[in-house]
């Protein structure tokens, strides 16, 4: 059974940082694209930041770019996402997201509340 957990979320000031975890259990880490979503109220779900399994090559959204840093643990099976210089905009439900290297397959998890007001 595969299983992403994420945690880490929670209310937080502009211009505060969070570190989200997503850990992965039920699939073999290392084959899989790692990435963190996210879905504001009222938008679409967008992807924030991607990083592939074996060379750790990174990808931003650009409205996210030098804030946020996504790094992974091949051998923990965990994926983090560090968030710094949050803004009212970075409010939304993010979502860890797997994806095999060599297929179609791919898993979501059930998603962690970030909250960022004063």
């Amino acid at each position: 059974q595969v299983q992403l957990v994420e945690s880490g979320g929670g209310l937080v000031q502009p211009g505060g940082s969070l570190r989200l975890s997503c850990a992965a259990s039920g699939i073999t880490f290392s084959t899989y694209y790692m990435s963190w979503y996210r879905q504001g109220p009222g938008k679409e779900r967008e992807l924030v930041a991607r990083i592939s399994p074996t060379t750790g090559t990174t990808n931003y959204a650009d409205s996210v770019k030098g804030r946020f840093t996504i790094s992974r643990d091949n051998a923990k099976t965990t994926v983090y996402l560090q968030m710094n210089s949050l803004n009212l905009d970075d409010t939304a439900v993010y979502y860890c997201h797997a994806r095999f290297l060599w297929g179609v397959k791919d898993y979501w998890g059930q998603g962690t509340q970030v909250t960022v007001s004063s």
